[in-house]
């Protein structure tokens, strides 16, 4: 399927809560919290003895009752290896909205899983999540998100994976993830080129609040989406720090009028409160105040179930 980046539809994902699908009282708590998005995680958080009952505590979670209000993602493991398949015969069965796949390093590795899933006669909503957490995965960011572009590919969202990273290149924690950030920058830019999401990756201690802050504020000026947590802890601020402010949300109301307004027909570029603000601030605002709404609408839908 292809996709304009300037028209595809927008989700909230500003917080995505990484749960262990082998803590059975971790899942049940997904139910409570705020969060816009679960990642029930059958890999790096499963030790290899445990993924039978991983998988078994998935099915018995999903078959209790919906998860409301929230993108469901299950990361698998690598489809290299006998756990990935069961992975893949337990997605087939709950019918998530979508699958992580670890380790993606290439855009094969994306196109294998989407036949997979074709082939299975999966949903056609049921979309792909690539964690991007390898150096090669860095350096192929674009040829990756480019897959979202071809026929029956279901990519929708590049989640970046810090630790690993780190390890295979043996880069040191740095205030402000200094050295990291130009890798950062190459994922998000891949994105925006076609049309996709991009997550940034975890902060490690969740009692280091002024250090997430940090790293929050960061990520939504490079242009993520938003952020992968690991613990519930994270989601008020992550929410906050990937939220439109009121004064964001009042410019492009006001850059909306302007077009909207009769003087305005057929003029490309207009005088809005004293700035020169062209046809692509429109898109922009339009698509931030769509934000707005659906932030809107949640919490609402939030509150009638308190």
């Amino acid at each position: 399927m292809s996709r304009n980046p300037t028209t595809r539809s927008i989700r909230l994902r500003r917080s995505v809560l990484s749960v262990p699908a082998i803590n059975p009282r971790a899942l049940e708590k997904t139910h409570a919290v705020d969060c816009d998005a679960v990642i029930f995680d059958l890999e790096d958080s499963v030790a290899p003895e445990k993924k039978a009952e991983a998988r078994e505590n998935l099915r018995n979670f999903f078959s209790a009752r919906l998860l409301q209000g929230k993108e469901r993602i299950i990361r698998i493991n690598s489809l290299s290896t006998d756990f990935g398949l069961a992975d893949m015969e337990l997605v087939m069965a709950l019918g998530p909205d979508a699958v992580l796949l670890p380790k993606v390093d290439e855009p094969q590795d994306i196109m294998a899983l989407s036949d997979l899933l074709s082939e299975a006669d999966a949903p056609e909503d049921l979309r792909i999540w690539a964690m991007i957490e390898t150096p090669r995965g860095i350096l192929n960011a674009a040829v990756i998100a480019e897959a979202g572009r071809m026929p029956g590919s279901r990519l929708d969202c590049l989640v970046v994976g810090l630790n690993d990273l780190r390890k295979e290149t043996g880069v040191l924690p740095q205030p402000g993830r200094s050295y990291l950030v130009p890798w950062l920058m190459q994922v998000v830019l891949a994105v925006s080129a076609y049309g996709l999401d991009a997550i940034d990756s975890v902060v490690n201690d969740f009692r280091d609040e002024q250090g997430f802050d940090a790293e929050c504020l960061q990520g939504r000026a490079m242009g993520f989406a938003g952020k992968m947590l690991i613990h519930p802890a994270q989601i008020e601020p992550a929410n906050r720090h990937f939220s439109p402010d009121p004064a964001a949300i009042a410019e492009a109301k006001a850059i909306i009028s302007a077009f909207a307004d009769p003087a305005s027909d057929g003029l490309n570029v207009i005088n809005a409160g004293g700035r020169m603000v062209e046809r692509l601030h429109l898109v922009q605002a339009e698509s931030l105040v769509h934000k707005a709404r659906l932030i809107a609408a949640r919490q609402a839908a939030a509150r009638k179930t308190m």
